[in-house]
């Protein structure tokens, strides 16, 4: 069922003029975010902190999932100059925890890696204090493009898993198992490294295969967890099921920590970016 209304709990307000220092920067760097792509509900409180995820590999995806507001379309060429840039912005805004993401680039042979180890080098030398995660594709299972992840030694590496593997139609070209796969090789490559994953609800999962996949990322050794509403950016987006109660978010962070998750950020308004930094 699609449910129109938001609950009061879902009724948070996005104030553009908080967001002006931050987006004048973004142009002056001409760099690009996954809170403007996404239509985070977020961003005013993220943006006014001075706090961003920065969107490497230009805004366009080559897969065509359909719960995301990113663009899909033909993808530009590879930006090599946008890793000093992005390092720039996390100097200048004295940035404690840095994220950087992108999209899905199948048309890249190594799916874009190169250009995540190039931006943690980068970020490195411009501000050596700052904690760096990488929010990663499942760059197709491409064991070599995960060894280069790794070896560039961000603090965190994290790839979604989004939902439960029954509804897997919404993320078109990817794969569960290959999702798994990814965190495990990860954890294995850099055992020193924390992986983290997330997960949406209200999608029309069930609570037994919400715990199924908790028991699932525990067991390739995923460390750090992040649960959400989803939010359909629009009428062309697949539909929100059902607006989860609170009550169930706190519920499966207890749940979730007891399984052995070291650090769970869980609530109707969580991405996998929100508060990245308090994970420890």
């Amino acid at each position: 069922m699609n449910i129109q209304r938001k609950p009061e709990w879902l009724r948070k307000k996005v104030n553009p003029g908080e967001q002006n220092e931050m987006r004048q920067l973004l142009g002056e760097l001409r760099l690009n975010t996954v809170c403007q792509q996404a239509l985070c509900p977020n961003i005013s409180e993220c943006f006014a902190c001075g706090q961003a995820t920065f969107l490497i590999l230009g805004k366009n995806c080559t897969r065509l999932c359909s719960f995301c507001n990113v663009e899909k379309t033909v993808p530009l060429p590879v930006d090599n100059d946008e890793p000093g840039r992005v390092a720039e912005a996390a100097r200048r805004l004295k940035l404690s925890h840095v994220v950087i993401t992108s999209p899905t680039r199948d048309d890249l042979a190594d799916g874009g890696s190169s250009l995540y180890a190039a931006t943690v080098a980068a970020i490195r030398s411009a501000s050596p204090t700052t904690r760096i995660e990488l929010l990663i594709p499942d760059f197709q299972g491409h064991a070599p493009s995960l060894e280069t992840v790794t070896a560039s030694r961000p603090d965190i590496i994290a790839h979604n898993v989004e939902t439960v593997p029954r509804l897997y139609q919404i993320r078109s070209g990817a794969d569960y198992g290959r999702s798994l796969e990814v965190l495990r090789l990860c954890a294995e490559l850099a055992p020193d490294i924390r992986t983290k994953s997330g997960i949406m609800l209200g999608m029309g999962e069930q609570e037994e295969e919400l715990l199924q996949v908790l028991a699932d990322l525990r067991s390739v050794g995923c460390a750090y967890l992040s649960i959400g509403q989803y939010l359909a950016p629009s009428r062309r987006h697949y539909p929100v099921q059902e607006y989860v109660r609170p009550e169930l978010f706190e519920s499966l962070r207890v749940t979730a920590l007891a399984m052995g998750f070291s650090h769970v950020e869980s609530g109707p308004y969580v991405r996998s970016s929100y508060h990245a930094g308090q994970y420890a």
